[in-house]
């Protein structure tokens, strides 16, 4: 029971670097539609997996192998369509959202025995395994060396593709780039929060996070503080009330972000009625 305790707070600590980083991005780029389709495609990939393997085509083949495929493909796919054909591109990104989480039903339909896709829909961090600590652990070292070398590339991009391409950026092979590496996060993250959920995490932190920051670094270093705050303690009170961490997680998530969002509001509403207006300016 300790270890797996410890698993769950230790994937809770690696998973929230890269809802941290990559959340930022995601929403500073707005992009968190075309990450969200990549999440719900990745079902397709593990009920194809579960079929192959259940039915003998591709033994042993790991959900985490035909997730790692579909979240690729989507991520090509959406990315291609969203650089040439942007009038395109939102009936792109709700075809890849119905088509994968269609194919993965159907796939786990016709797998001999009961497949429940809950678990994968939704997650369970107390299930990570020691493998999953070491892609995740892998992946953030990767991230973070991305960002410390590409970081003037990235902020320019992200804020204002015109002037990266201007400062001799290419701006369309990194945004490809940006879409892979997040759809390899999806995969392993969705072992924490589930596919559904996913989303959430990448977004909800950053967004919290952006009330106050100053730049892309700030942002991501909040996003990621708030990451280990609402993982940790989504933890905690599932371990108490003997509730979904996952879930959890995400309601706490929100939660914050809500009432982040409300004290903004109320900021901006009280300074606009303290504001002096000097004679002769427009109220």
């Amino acid at each position: 029971m300790i270890s797996i305790l410890f698993n769950a707070a230790l994937a809770g600590v690696l998973s929230s670097i890269l809802f941290g980083v990559l959340g930022s991005v995601v929403t500073v780029k707005r992009i968190a539609g075309l990450a969200g389709a990549v999440s719900h495609a990745v079902l397709g990939g593990i009920g194809m997996a579960l079929y192959l393997s259940a039915t003998g085509k591709v033994p042993g083949m790991p959900p985490i192998a035909g997730a790692f495929i579909f979240a690729i493909l989507a991520a090509l796919i959406i990315g291609v369509v969203s650089l040439k054909a942007k009038q395109r591109e939102d009936t792109v990104i709700n075809a890849i959202w119905a088509i994968g989480m269609s194919v993965g039903v159907l796939f786990m339909a016709k797998t001999p025995g009961y497949t429940d896709p809950t678990s994968y829909l939704f997650g369970n961090i107390l299930l990570i395994s020691v493998r999953d600590l070491w892609f995740l652990g892998i992946l953030d070292i990767i991230v973070l060396g991305l960002v410390w070398r590409f970081y003037p590339q990235l902020e320019a991009l992200s804020f204002d593709a015109e002037f990266a391409r201007v400062r001799g950026i290419r701006t369309n092979t990194a945004f490809i780039v940006i879409l892979m590496i997040t759809a390899v996060s999806i995969v392993l993250l969705q072992t924490f929060v589930g596919i559904v959920m996913v989303i959430a995490m990448l977004t909800l932190p950053a967004g919290t996070a952006g009330y106050r920051a100053k730049s892309l670094a700030g942002m991501m270093t909040g996003a990621t503080l708030y990451s280990l705050l609402f993982s940790t303690g989504g933890l905690a009170v599932a371990w108490i009330f003997d509730a979904p961490a996952g879930a959890m997680a995400v309601v706490l998530a929100g939660i914050v972000f809500l009432g982040a969002a409300a004290l903004s509001m109320f900021t901006r509403s009280t300074k606009r009625r303290e504001r002096v207006i000097l004679p002769g300016e427009k109220p």
